[in-house]
């Protein structure tokens, strides 16, 4: 048996071991992460999309992708992972390593509300996705057949209220912001119509188109070519300025209704606890491409304006549309297709 004075002595060493075993591994950590950063993307990157092929979040995605690809030396794969509303994807990605080799081009609908309409805790963004920037904002309008009496948003809103659940809105899909604009200005203004929900704008869009249905609110990108032909006329856009597509169309703000500013999003994001390296990087980078007149371009061509944030501002814009937006998907019982 060793003596006393050995065993503190003993005891001093390990516990001297000890500390610099863990210096040692802070000191790796503090050093190793600008060394990942500056070593990825050492092969390629998928960029998840909850949508099929086409349409405005696979469209930035494929925009963004091939500059990416150019600018950081490695392929940026677009994955088209549809269904439920975007859950499917949002739920494989919250799941992803963090290493920065799966990012998520996602949009209103897949990031904000799936969960929540689907009564599930598939995932949280504000648990699981980490917001690195916005890359476009679409305006919503409203478009109604030629068949409607309507020529003002003043005038459609008092034949709303003249004719209560007699006007039929054709909606892409339960949860859609276009959906949810329509339920927040029922609420708001006390009116009623008929909500008639279809898989996806082109098959809402037909249907406006033909008749069947009287007005939709649509993305701009979807409608412009209807409006521009004279198939639906345009009362009122939504965003904080006019559209530049269709400048002779008032705002909604402009008309006295600010709270009525829903606009879909594009952003791109990274799992939690990616490194804070890698996010800047890919914000840096991608912020550069946004400014490219060409890249600018080709987002007017689908009826979106390019906005980059930062991701601390990107984060407050995504609470401010969670804290208005969620309490109408409750209010409105909306379930899932």
């Amino acid at each position: 048996m060793l003596p006393p004075a050995t065993w503190e002595e003993t005891g001093f060493r390990e516990g001297a071991l000890r500390f610099l075993t863990i210096m040692c591994v802070a000191a790796t950590a503090l050093f190793s992460a600008p060394a990942v950063a500056q070593q990825w993307p050492a092969r390629s990157v998928r960029l998840v999309v909850p949508y099929p092929a086409g349409g405005n979040v696979d469209g930035a995605a494929r925009i963004i992708a091939n500059k990416l690809q150019e600018n950081l030396g490695q392929p940026f794969i677009v994955e088209n992972k549809t269904g439920a509303g975007g859950l499917i994807a949002g739920e494989a990605f919250a799941k992803s390593a963090p290493d920065g080799y799966t990012l998520f081009v996602g949009a209103n609908g897949p990031v904000l509300f799936a969960p929540e309409i689907a009564k599930r805790d598939a995932y949280n963004w504000k648990r699981d996705f980490l917001p690195i920037t916005s890359i476009s904002m679409t305006p919503l309008v409203l478009e109604v057949h030629p068949s409607v009496s309507a020529k003002t948003l003043k005038e459609f809103i008092d034949l709303a209220r003249r004719e209560p659940g007699r006007l039929t809105m054709a909606s892409p899909g339960a949860g859609t912001t276009n959906h949810l604009l329509s339920e927040l200005i029922q609420s708001t203004l006390g009116v009623q119509w008929l909500t008639v929900h279809y898989r996806g704008n082109a098959p809402a869009t037909n249907d406006l188109i033909g008749g069947q249905v009287q007005f939709a609110f649509d993305q701009i990108s979807v409608a412009l070519p209807f409006i521009k032909n004279g198939m639906v006329r345009a009362l009122a856009v939504t965003g904080t300025s006019r559209a530049s597509w269709i400048p002779d169309v008032p705002t909604f703000a402009e008309l006295g209704y600010k709270e009525f500013d829903g606009e879909t999003f594009t952003g791109l994001f990274a799992p939690t606890g990616t490194s804070a390296e890698i996010v800047t990087k890919l914000h840096d980078t991608l912020a550069t491409i946004l400014k490219d007149p060409d890249i600018v371009a080709k987002f007017n061509t689908l009826g979106a304006k390019v906005v980059v944030m930062t991701p601390a501002e990107f984060t407050s814009y995504l609470e401010r549309e969670d804290s208005k937006w969620i309490p109408i998907v409750r209010k409105a019982n909306i379930k899932p297709d």
